[in-house]
């Protein structure tokens, strides 16, 4: 239960006082008076201000959002305040009236997208991937009004998944996290259910000081795993997603998402775009010989979508499939774990300056005397690491000639 300290002596707010009261660096509130029926008028640090009622309902003290401010304003709020205390006295419980404007879960998640699917990078951040979850994880609380969710609403949706499936459960948490934090934030309710998770969801010893890794191979057994991955009974596409992965050391989202437009066959250079990255910046990436051949196979899949590497049916493989078919096959590694290899590889096999390591990774260089003297992207120097990295694994199905084949053909 939610208990919320004043922060000033009652008296009656002004519309005058709700309109210009400024944001401080903490949640703010004000009451309106010793007859304003436990209304409270509360300021968030991001300016946001929205209504509550502290009130009695069948001996149990309670919160009811009322909505945010200018939507609703003070006449409006004590006109509601009033309501509801009415409806307490006479032993009712106010929460169950359905007022205009409230929404459901479901049209909060879509009010969600539509405020951040514009930033996403992550091709697994996607409306149809947080929808599917949603449905799947959360379908008995979808067409339920935010502010009617409790918090033992959403422990009984996530506990099933903390100890069984425990990157689906944060993955839910998540997303959960962020509905009501919106819902809060406009004014629906004046808490946000998911906080109840961290009390009455269990702790694994070492669950705040765990680092996740990302398992991987010693680059030795990267040769291995790629021709495992060939032989497999799979779809083409994905082998070839897989060995380019590889090849260019970039992350499973950047390369599922690639596409034709992307690849300079001439200049034998990959660019992926920024609203496409990790950290937000274009990244060149040069293609080895080796790389080069696996987009000549891939010419022999190329369908509507533009993507080098489409899925069986035309769509974009999904993010899972790379991570199922190394699971299958018993690989001891996750599609990201190839990018420590390697890295592994570069540091202990080559004399590459650390500099185009990271940069090999798109990762930024964060040591600002070395960042100093390396402030191109050191192309040329990332093609030499990126041939030698295709020359460790072993020579391609058709070698460079290939490659030089496939530059010849879009001349």
């Amino acid at each position: 239960m939610l208990y919320v300290l004043l922060d000033h002596m009652p008296r009656k707010l002004s519309a005058t006082f709700v309109r210009s009261v400024k944001p401080a660096q903490r949640v703010r509130t004000y009451g309106d008076g010793c007859g304003g029926h436990g209304l409270t008028l509360c300021v968030m640090p991001n300016g946001v201000k929205y209504w509550y009622q502290r009130i009695r309902i069948k001996d149990r003290m309670t919160n009811i959002g009322l909505g945010g401010y200018p939507v609703v304003t003070l006449a409006e709020a004590r006109d509601g305040a009033l309501d509801n205390r009415r409806a307490a006295r006479a032993g009712g419980d106010p929460r169950k009236r359905r007022p205009a404007g409230v929404p459901t879960v479901a049209q909060t998640l879509e009010a969600v997208i539509r405020r951040d699917a514009p930033s996403w990078r992550n091709p697994d951040y996607t409306a149809p991937v947080w929808r599917s979850m949603l449905r799947r994880y959360a379908a008995p609380i979808m067409a339920t009004r935010v502010d009617s969710v409790t918090g033992a609403d959403v422990v009984a949706l996530i506990a099933p998944l903390w100890n069984t499936k425990r990157e689906t459960g944060v993955k839910l948490k998540t997303r959960l996290n962020a509905i009501f934090k919106l819902a809060v934030a406009e004014g629906h309710r004046a808490d946000n259910p998911v906080d109840a998770c961290g009390a009455a969801l269990p702790q694994r010893r070492g669950d705040a000081q765990r680092v996740r890794k990302h398992a991987a191979l010693p680059y030795a057994a990267v040769r291995n795993a790629i021709d495992t991955v060939d032989a497999a009974d799979t779809w083409i596409g994905t082998k070839l997603a897989f060995r380019f992965l590889v090849l260019t050391a970039a992350r499973s989202g950047e390369v599922r998402g690639a596409s034709w437009t992307e690849i300079d066959l001439h200049g034998a250079l990959w660019t992926v775009p920024a609203n496409r990255m990790k950290a937000g910046e274009e990244h060149r990436v040069p293609l080895s010989s080796a790389a080069m051949d696996v987009l000549e196979e891939a010419r022999g899949i190329a369908d509507r979508t533009g993507l080098l590497f489409p899925g069986r049916r035309g769509t974009p493989i999904a993010h899972t499939t790379l991570s199922d078919l190394l699971r299958q096959l018993e690989i001891g590694a996750v599609p990201h774990g190839f990018r420590s290899s390697f890295r592994d590889w570069a540091a202990e096999q080559t004399s590459a300056p650390h500099a185009v390591m990271e940069a090999a990774l798109a990762h930024k260089v964060t040591n600002r005397v070395e960042a100093a003297y390396f402030r191109s992207d050191l192309l040329e120097k990332r093609r030499q690491l990126m041939q030698a990295w295709a020359d460790y694994l072993g020579p391609g199905r058709s070698a460079s000639a290939s490659a030089e084949g496939l530059r010849s053909a879009v001349a």
